[in-house]
């Protein structure tokens, strides 16, 4: 069915440029549309679909003739490897991963790629491996991406890095001696600074400070705090295998292909792995900060909302599973503490809800499958919102707020929350959120949070928000990768294994609009 497809997109392409005489359908009209092309062009196509690795792509995936094929059928040689290469070039344009179930996130725009175009021009070029090579690098980031793909990919041919194989949870600290641990570290370690495995400490069971310093540049370039510090982090960093690496450059590059251009308006973007958060402008950057994102067991989803409104000492209802599995912990222990940090504990009597004392109530008598209150926590210093809450109306109940917790931000990896969007600088956001919103300014702002009454105001122009998931980002020319958290990139890379539907576009007109079989 994939080869019918594609070949039916190049049928269709063909009659649209051939002269009446020629225009045949299937294998007759492939050859024709390519009769023109020297057979050392073809093989030559054929050697650049046999490196679609190089771009993230399996040549398996192709079904590209063998060499063998050219001398005993030339005709059939010829329309295979142009079948083939149709094929890849639509992956290469349109991204070989259609769409994933939750990832809302994922963008694509095929009327912004003139498929037919693109067909055309593979079916009439006298070299059709530059039209590959063409579509090779026409999604944002793609030569830097390639050149990362390529050093890690010989990376992987020279056997990658060693694994450490010693205790994984418990802290290296600076200067310890671990004749186990700081050996297999300084060998993962000369993959980031050479030097440390030269001089008198190669052999060293001591974590020193030159081996020290190198732990600091890995954590650095991984995005954790870069204390020198090896725990259970840094250890799961440290061995994320080459073939890891791969794969999530192979991703990022397929993530790209396709992608409509940048929104011209106001918008707020979330990138989950990399815990920001930017206020945008076209391409330009008006705010930038760090974020707390869900914990890998309550994850943040991907969305595309609009924040409409913004509440000011906000209460926090606290939501049913995060009273059964955190704050009932906490009242098992020492319920007075917690209705010190202002939880009130209610239940549901006759039809009405009521408030009740919690030292009234054994909390040892209940478990995570048996609590019949409800939790809500008062707005002040200690509720978890903090002081600002912004909506954005969403079927997950999903939103953006200050925290007392300032201390977790200074930590690099910050997926702590229960889904919600904790930010740095919420004051900041609420600047841009009330822009032309008539009657707030920073004086009645300060009133009202002074004030500690819950009170609320729509904002005069809602912002689209787009949570997304993108572990690979380039910067100023340079590739940076984060943890896949979520493991979001690992099922994204299952589905690229997956044959996908070949998008069918006619070939007539302009800006071609693409169709997922699926």
């Amino acid at each position: 069915m994939r080869a019918v497809l594609a070949l039916s997109i190049l049928s269709a392409s063909i009659v649209a440029i051939l002269p009446a005489r020629a225009q045949a359908t299937g294998a007759d009209a492939a050859v024709l549309a390519t009769e023109a092309v020297s057979p050392a062009a073809i093989g030559r196509l054929a050697e650049r679909l046999a490196r679609l690795e190089e771009d993230g792509l399996d040549p398996r995936w192709y079904n590209i003739p063998g060499a063998e094929l050219a001398a005993s059928d030339p005709a059939r040689y010829r329309a295979e490897t142009m079948r083939a290469a149709q094929a890849a070039m639509q992956d290469l344009l349109l991204g070989r991963v259609a769409q994933i179930r939750g990832r809302v996130d994922l963008r694509r725009d095929p009327a912004s790629v003139r498929l037919a175009a693109w067909v055309n021009d593979l079916s009439t070029a006298s070299e059709p491996a530059d039209v590959i090579d063409r579509a090779a690098v026409l999604p944002a980031d793609a030569r830097a991406l390639k050149a990362e793909l390529a050093r890690y990919r010989a990376l992987a041919a020279a056997g990658g890095w060693p694994r450490i194989t010693g205790d994984r949870v418990r802290t290296l600290e600076p200067g310890a001696t671990d004749p186990v641990r700081v050996p297999q570290l300084r060998a993962r370690l000369a993959f980031v600074d050479p030097a440390v495995m030269q001089g008198a400490s190669a052999t060293s069971p001591v974590y020193d400070a030159q081996l020290q310093a190198a732990a600091r540049a890995f954590q650095e370039q991984e995005g954790l705090e870069a204390d020198g510090r090896v725990g259970s982090i840094t250890w799961t960093a440290l061995n994320q295998s080459v073939e890891d690496k791969i794969s999530q450059l192979r991703v990022a590059l397929d993530m790209r292909r396709g992608a409509p251009a940048p929104a011209a308006e106001r918008r707020i973007e979330v990138n989950i792995p990399h815990f920001r958060l930017h206020l945008l402008e076209g391409d330009r950057v008006v705010r930038d900060m760090a974020v707390i994102v869900g914990r890998r067991d309550r994850q943040t989803p991907m969305l595309n909302v609009r924040m409409t409104s913004v509440q000011f000492n906000p209460q926090w209802g606290v939501p049913e599973r995060n009273a059964r599995e955190d704050l009932l912990p906490r009242l098992q222990r020492n319920p007075a503490a917690v209705q010190s940090a202002g939880f009130r504990l209610y239940q549901r009597v006759e039809g009405e809800v009521v408030e009740v004392d919690p030292s009234t109530v054994d909390f040892s008598a209940y478990n995570r499958n048996n609590f019949p209150y409800y939790i809500r926590q008062d707005a002040g210093e200690r509720n978890a919102l903090g002081r600002i809450k912004f909506v954005m109306p969403n079927g997950d109940d999903i939103y953006m707020h200050d925290t007392p917790d300032r201390h977790l931000f200074t930590r690099g990896q910050r997926a702590f929350s229960s889904g919600c969007i904790r930010l740095e600088r919420p004051m900041e956001l609420l600047s841009e959120a009330l822009s032309g919103t008539t009657g707030w300014d920073r004086t009645r702002v300060d009133q009202v949070l002074a004030s500690r009454r819950t009170a609320s105001t729509p904002i005069a122009r809602s912002i689209p928000v787009r949570l997304h998931y993108t572990t690979t980002i380039v910067e100023g020319g340079r590739v940076i990768m984060r943890q896949d958290i979520y493991g979001l990139d690992a099922d994204y890379a299952r589905a690229m294994e997956r044959a996908p539907a070949q998008r069918v576009a006619a070939a007539e007109g302009g800006a071609q609009r693409g169709t997922a079989l699926r």
